[in-house]
């Protein structure tokens, strides 16, 4: 095969374990962006299941999951702009956004040429389908909401405003995948290890 040239890919997404989240809130739990990405790519393969199986639905629950693994890596470059600034006006938000994709393909770039292709369908933001983006979106959601419960659980107020706001998000997105998982999943989040363990 002979020798490759190297790509700083990977050991460059790695980074973002040490961008934290909710950087504008006195956090109880900390929460750093490779966690969160985790964790919204698991919801994301969830609501696409449930998608299929319960309302009929086409989705790739696998390719969904994929690119929500991959939503933030960007901030490895941007940092995770809070969102009260980041949709603060139409002009910041559209300034971040155009920062976001130029960071987007640059991650791209730094791949194997052979591999780009495949990374670009998965990690360039506009180059997934409206159904994509909006299931990512839902996702994205609720990993916010689940976060703002714990923080309240754990008495942190500081999250009370942030919970409402993003609780009438999840409303206007529409998608009874979301209450699905709300009824079926969430109230489990509550409970504790030894709690879990004795049901």
């Amino acid at each position: 095969m002979g020798s490759k040239k190297q790509s700083h890919f990977f050991a460059y997404i790695s980074k973002i374990r040490w961008i934290q989240r909710w950087g504008m809130k006195r956090n109880t739990i900390n929460e750093n962006v490779m966690e969160h990405s985790w964790e919204v790519a698991t919801i994301a393969h969830a609501l696409a299941l449930i998608h299929q199986r319960c309302f009929n639905g086409d989705i790739d629950a696998n390719q969904l999951a994929t690119a929500a693994l991959y939503h933030d890596c960007s901030e490895v470059i941007t940092g995770d702009m809070p969102s009260p600034i980041k949709y603060h006006s139409s002009a910041i938000k559209d300034a971040y956004k155009a920062i976001e994709q130029q960071a987007e393909d640059e991650l791209v770039a730094l791949l194997p040429t052979e591999l780009q292709d495949d990374f670009s369908l998965v990690m360039i933001e506009k180059n997934l389908s409206e159904k994509q983006h909006t299931f990512i979106k839902a996702a994205d959601t609720l990993s916010a909401f689940l976060k703002c419960q714990s923080e309240l659980t754990a008495g942190n107020q500081e999250f009370s405003k942030a919970a409402e706001d993003i609780a009438k998000r999840l409303e206007e997105l529409k998608l009874p995948e979301i209450q699905y998982f709300l009824d079926v999943f969430a109230p489990s989040y509550r409970l504790t290890l030894d709690e879990l363990l004795r049901r």
